[in-house]
């Protein structure tokens, strides 16, 4: 009894002491908000513009996982991330009771009544790939009993005559057996965990890694895999001290054999402009890699100071590809047609190509950049798609050049998507992040990433355990090419690098339209646009 009697005490002595403090905590916040004067409404009602705050900061997070609906969520959805997810943990892309999603006007791939038999689908899944995946014990209200298992995988790889090359003529051409690789992502913007799992599990899945404009570092190179150097307005990497082209970094660079190939960076998704990086994210290896200084907000130029006009593209290209006998192309954002066909034109007449194209969309993600160039400039990619791949069609040279895609193509059905609307092969950068951690919680600009994947920051780089988050990578790449092939059966092909334009369609206002009539529209609204700014002016 005397116990129970002294527990009693101790707990009203607890919840007294409890009471007051928030009593005493309450008092002074009103007496702070009410003497404050830069926020109106905690003057006038201090303890509502608390709870509305409060509610303020946690939006996000109810939108993402209590109010929004599973396939309409920005940008991307539930659905998608938990794809991402899936395929990364499980290597699964099961699902059940029928699609969620609304048959809104867009882009549908065309089945036929006849698939091919998975026996007739020129699939290369010599050499099996080890993995670890994820086994589900119990799932409960709030949280999951699961396990690891060592695994081995088929691959689906493409087959050796349909395996894309880049770079046919030059002395280290570049032969790819995958058509999903990794978009170009800095280190410095992601952290040094993020990077080496990404290196590891791309690397195992055989498949390529774009650095991004940030320069090349160890992270990069630790899976063995294939690496595309990106060259951005910046220059880090191949620099100067005084900022500015260096040859002699370059051909370093060529020599290496993980290197296969290089990408000028004119544009990149939104983010119309140079890079930029806050600067207490520049460490000092960064500052090394990019020949900066430490500490410092890292602000690219807009261009490169030496290129103003096609020619001047082309004769960099040039001079790259004949330096490093490597492939080389560019990487740019679509928005006015007449200036796509004046960039055919150009290589047309001149009968100098880049080895390849990337065409990175207005909804293209990026780390940092700002409001009005994320959302309001740039065409979406199955926009600039057709236009990128018609002119080139139009003038004869789509032989010569391949198209790299990059824009939220995040899934099977996505890419498919987009080869049919003229890509050769496909970029992907968030679907990578997700894959490592990534939670959308969209704070890439500021340092704070809660699961280390954009962070330099050493606390919260913790987080992230490389030996474990570079299987869902490669598990990623394989289930995304296993959904390929599903797809390329569908469509009646025996490849996805068959798809066409034949195998999508567009639904518009209740009736249907071909890519053929479509990329003809596209291209002809552009050119009378650029008429009327003509009369006008």
């Amino acid at each position: 009894m005397i116990v129970l009697t002294v527990l009693q005490f101790i707990i009203n002595t607890i919840l007294v002491g409890a009471l007051l403090a928030i009593i005493i905590t309450a008092l002074v916040l009103l007496f702070k908000d009410k003497r404050q004067k830069q926020h109106s409404v905690l003057r006038n009602y201090p303890v509502l513009a608390r709870v509305r705050y409060f509610f303020e900061k946690i939006g996000p997070e109810l939108r993402q996982y209590l109010y929004s609906d599973d396939t309409k969520g920005k940008p991307f959805s539930r659905s998608q991330y938990t794809s991402i997810v899936k395929a990364g943990k499980y290597k699964s892309r099961m699902a059940s009771f029928g699609t969620e999603y609304d048959y809104e006007d867009g882009f549908y791939i065309q089945n036929t009544m006849f698939p091919k038999q998975a026996s007739e689908l020129r699939i290369d899944q010599t050499g099996m790939i080890s993995t670890f995946i994820y086994k589900i014990d119990n799932e409960r209200l709030f949280d999951r009993d699961e396990h690891r298992v060592e695994d081995k995988v088929d691959p689906f790889y493409l087959s050796d005559e349909d395996a894309v090359v880049l770079g046919e003529n030059l002395e280290h051409p570049y032969k790819v057996k995958r058509l999903v690789g990794q978009s170009g992502m800095s280190y410095g913007a992601l952290g040094e965990n993020a990077i080496t799992a990404l290196s590891i599990g791309l690397g195992r899945a055989g498949t390529w890694m774009n650095t991004g404009e940030g320069g090349l570092s160890n992270h990069h190179l630790k899976g063995g895999g294939d690496i595309i150097f990106q060259i951005g307005s910046g220059l880090f990497g191949v620099r100067t001290a005084d900022a500015k082209f260096d040859p002699k970094a370059f051909k370093t660079l060529a020599k290496r054999d993980q290197i296969k190939a290089f990408e000028i960076k004119l544009a990149q998704g939104a983010k119309t402009r140079g890079g930029h990086m806050e600067g207490e994210k520049v460490t000092e290896e960064i500052a090394n890699i990019r020949h900066v200084e430490p500490g410092k907000t890292i602000n690219s130029p807009n261009r490169f100071d030496f290129i103003h006009s096609n020619d001047d593209l082309i004769d960099f290209v040039t001079e790259l590809q004949e330096m490093g006998q490597k492939p080389v192309g560019f990487k740019i954002v679509v928005s006015k047609v007449a200036e796509i066909e004046e960039l055919v034109k150009t290589m047309a007449k001149r009968k100098e190509y880049p080895n390849f194209i990337t065409v990175d969309s207005g909804e293209g993600g990026t780390g940092a950049t700002f409001q009005e160039l994320q959302d309001g400039v740039g065409l979406p990619l199955f926009t600039a798609l057709p236009i990128v791949s018609g002119m080139l069609e139009k003038y004869g040279i789509r032989d010569h050049v391949k198209i790299f895609a990059s824009g939220k193509l995040v899934t099977p059905d996505k890419v498919a998507i987009a080869l049919g609307l003229g890509a050769d092969l496909v970029n992907v950068a968030r679907g990578m992040m997700i894959s490592v951690g990534c939670i959308m919680s969209q704070q890439c600009h500021m340092n704070t990433c809660p699961v280390g994947v954009a962070t330099t920051n050493p606390k919260l780089e913790k987080g992230l355990i490389v030996s474990e988050k570079n299987y869902r990578v490669t598990n990623y790449i394989t289930s995304m090419h296993e959904g390929l092939f599903n797809l390329a059966a569908a469509v009646g092909v025996e490849s996805p690098t068959e798809i066409t334009q034949d195998h999508v369609i567009i639904k518009e206002g209740g009736g249907l339209r071909t890519i053929g009539d479509y990329k003809l529209k596209l291209i002809e609204t552009g050119r009378e646009a650029e008429r009327q700014r003509e009369t006008a002016s």
